[in-house]
């Protein structure tokens, strides 16, 4: 261990450009030896973001040998895994190895932790790839990774498998945050419902509108839309490609009867889905981008293009609790937890 403390944001580990945080940088020092105010993490698993890997496995061609080494790449001449082209990161489950005697926790040697930032600014160190699963974004490591004073974390729970909970918890923020935004009464639609993040965020919404309110689902795939429709996660489910906007349009105004949403969620993990948001939801309503493939100059400038007046919300993926909401989703209903189960354990 270093006998130095470092910034708590972690600006003692940017190599370039000087002045930057982590996760701007573009690279990072990531050798593991920890200074008083860090966390040495033994990695088990990376849970890669879906707007991240679903980049890198297509220009793999799913090529799981191509996937290891894009990955491999990135880590080596960042510090860090965060993809070049989105940007964006995911997040880990591993085990406590070290902990400075300034980083404040209660967390001990052995405990089992799921990490609540991101690995684009997070310092990783892969040894070896084990396993990439294309189907959950999950990649099995041996490996180091370091948590900066700042970061937060999660203890991973016992009623819950580890892989399992870590699926959960890469995608916790979209829940919390619709549990935050979503009123009793209003109209809300869910873009890109029938996904991991989508159907957390569909669960929480389906509560939160009540009796009057009305929950919509926009889904490209048709299975994701039968499951969605087959755990009560909507009143209503449309099949439409969210990269077309006026599709998407036409539809929902078709189900409301002219009627705009009071709240849009979009989940989608693939570019170009912005004005399908901007354009269903009421003036003065919110838009709130939980995917990282969200652009925000098209965003921006497509809602000025059209006259809307919405407040646009960029997703955040921390908000108080979020952790133990996502969890409990879980642990409330039995048929999400047996979905979550067979696709990602």
């Amino acid at each position: 261990m270093k006998n130095i403390k470092g910034c708590p944001f972690g600006t003692h580990r940017v190599i370039e450009p000087k002045g930057t945080l982590p996760q701007a940088a573009t690279k990072i020092d990531n050798t593991m030896e920890i200074y008083t105010n860090e966390l040495l993490i033994d990695v088990k698993t990376l849970n890669v973001d879906s707007a991240s890997f679903t980049q890198i496995k297509e220009s793999c061609h799913g090529n799981v040998e191509c996937i290891k080494d894009t990955i491999l790449k990135i880590v080596a001449e960042r510090g860090k895994l965060q993809n070049p082209v989105t940007g964006s990161g995911g997040m880990l489950i591993g085990v406590v190895e070290e902990i400075g005697p300034d980083f404040p926790t209660d967390l001990k040697v052995g405990d089992k932790i799921a990490t609540l930032v991101s690995l684009s600014l997070t310092p990783l160190r892969i040894d070896k790839i084990l396993n990439v699963n294309v189907d959950t974004d999950q990649v099995d490591i041996e490996g180091k990774a370091i948590l900066f004073e700042s970061g937060i974390y999660a203890k991973l729970p016992d009623d819950i498998p580890e892989k399992l909970a870590l699926a959960v918890l890469d995608v916790a923020g979209a829940p919390a945050q619709t549990r935050k935004l979503v009123k009793p009464g209003m109209t809300v639609c869910i873009i890109g419902g029938g996904g991991k993040s989508g159907v957390l965020c569909a669960y929480e919404a389906m509560k939160a509108v009540g009796k009057d309110g009305k929950v919509i689902v926009v889904e490209y795939s048709p299975e994701n839309a039968k499951r969605v429709e087959e755990l009560g996660l909507a009143h209503h489910v449309i099949i439409a490609d969210a990269t077309k906007p006026v599709e998407v349009y036409q539809k929902v105004m078709e189900i409301t009867g002219g009627q705009y949403c009071d709240v849009v969620i979009n989940n989608v993990n693939v570019p170009a889905t912005e004005m399908s948001s901007i354009l269903i939801s009421k003036d003065e309503g919110i838009v709130y981008f939980f995917s990282m493939a969200t652009s925000f100059t098209r965003a921006a400038l497509g809602a000025e293009g059209v006259g809307k007046d919405v407040t646009m919300i960029i997703g955040n993926g921390y908000t108080k609790g979020h952790a133990e909401v996502a969890l409990n989703i879980l642990r409330e209903s039995k048929k999400i937890r047996e979905l979550f189960e067979k696709l990602y354990v």
